[in-house]
């Protein structure tokens, strides 16, 4: 096998390789930092909470569980919400998602390397999970998906996630292809934003993004808003393997004002609208055809390849840290939350919109106060006094494996790993 000495080669918040042990170490402190099952998984999905859940079976392993398939598996509060699911809610079932491999000039992306680490741990725990790597927008990926829980998985399936960000959508029944950008509607936004040189030290700079032209809304939405979603729900329903009960959650995020004009109220917030838009109507549909549900998941701040692309995120993430510490929530214990609802070992709690809320913890009005405060004061020479840079560094780092705690940085690692065979059941 190819084994070399890899150390980070990075263009701002973009590294041009990844670490196959620090992702697979990485997916290990994930699976770790995942609460354990309070109860055993009801057999299918719930709409309203179980009164008196039963006591965890003794071995995980030798329980079926729910079926479940997560589109956007490999990475962020996707690859949470494939961890969680699995050591929380007990799933076994299907993850989804475009990774490229190793070449002999490059590692393979850091999302291959934690596929196959997750891959190793649902096999570890007993549990059958077969992942896809490919277009999730096709209707070709549907099909094998599909085929998959006709053939392996009994013919029923009882939660779809649904966890995308992408620059790029080809429509399967057109053939066109629309791209997505991130743009403030209605005028020229400026804002500051938080970059470190090559030296690593962290400037507070002001940039600017002219407002959106032409169809760029339409495209965005096109790409990031709730069309490829509802079409897993229409090609897995004319399959006829919902299960009685099926319920979908499309993972998504609002965040602070300080960020709205270029977020919320910009291009992507117009696809997030559109999105929850599409929960409701597939809400009304589900709970007609199969006593289901279809609800998004409104989830908190985090250090993703998706968030660090946008301007002024990184500067609010780094200055809300430094207000919450220890209280900013990983990915992994919010998806644990949503599991608990969507199986029905929790309430499902909803705001006014229909959305389960899991960023409560950073919308507080003190919260946001101070981190106001601090976006307000916050230069090149006082924003290490204002956010966690240290912090923020790392994760940006850990995102491509590197500054894992517990990983051998200087020893040769190879960089072939194979893509999880799912030919056999190993789980079984």
């Amino acid at each position: 096998m190819d084994e070399r000495v890899l150390t980070p080669r990075n263009r701002g918040f973009l590294f041009l390789d990844s670490h196959p042990a620090g992702c697979g170490q990485l997916v290990a402190d994930m699976w770790e930092a995942c609460p354990e099952p309070v109860s055993a998984p009801v057999s299918g999905p719930a709409s309203a909470p179980s009164s008196a859940p039963a006591p965890a079976p003794a071995d995980a392993a030798e329980a079926d569980g729910p079926v479940a398939l997560v589109v956007g598996s490999s990475a962020g509060y996707g690859l949470a919400a494939t961890l969680a699911g699995l050591k929380r809610a007990g799933i076994r079932g299907i993850g989804v998602c475009f990774e490229k491999a190793p070449t002999a000039r490059r590692t393979a992306t850091a999302g291959w390397y934690r596929t196959a680490a997750t891959a190793d741990i649902a096999r570890a725990a007993g549990r059958d999970l077969v992942l896809l790597n490919g277009d999730a927008f096709s209707d070709a990926m549907k099909d094998q998906v599909a085929d998959l829980v006709e053939k392996r998985f009994g013919g029923r399936l009882d939660y779809l996630i649904y966890s995308v960000a992408a620059p790029r959508r080809t429509d399967p029944e057109t053939g066109t292809t629309y791209s997505s950008v991130l743009k403030p509607i209605g005028g020229v936004n400026r804002t500051r934003t938080l970059v470190f040189d090559d030296e690593g030290a962290p400037e507070v700079r002001e940039v600017e993004t002219g407002p959106a032209e032409g169809d760029d809304v339409e495209q965005t939405v096109a790409v990031m808003g709730g069309a490829d979603w509802e079409r897993w729900i229409d090609h897995l329903a004319a399959r006829g393997v919902l299960a009685d009960g099926f319920t979908t959650a499309a993972l998504s995020y609002i965040g602070s004002s300080l960020t709205a004009a270029i977020y919320r109220q910009g291009t992507i917030g117009a696809a997030k609208a559109h999105l929850e838009a599409t929960a409701r109507t597939l809400d009304e549909r589900l709970a007609r055809t199969v006593g289901g549900r279809a609800v998004t998941s409104v989830n908190g701040a985090a250090v993703t390849q998706s968030s660090t692309a946008i301007p002024g995120i990184a500067l609010y993430t780094g200055l809300l840290r430094g207000v919450l510490g220890e209280g900013l929530v990983p990915p992994i214990h919010q998806l644990a939350a949503l599991w608990d609802q969507l199986t029905g070992v929790a309430p499902l709690a909803l705001d006014d919109e229909g959305r389960v809320r899991l960023d409560t913890f950073e919308l507080t009005d003190d919260v946001q106060a101070a981190v106001a405060e601090r976006w307000e004061a916050a230069t090149t020479e006082t924003v290490a006094d204002l956010a966690d840079l240290d912090w923020f560094r790392a994760e940006v780092r850990r995102l491509y494996g590197f500054s894992v705690p517990g990983v051998d940085y200087t020893a040769p690692v190879a960089t072939d790993v194979p893509w999880p065979d799912h030919t056999v059941d190993s789980a079984r």
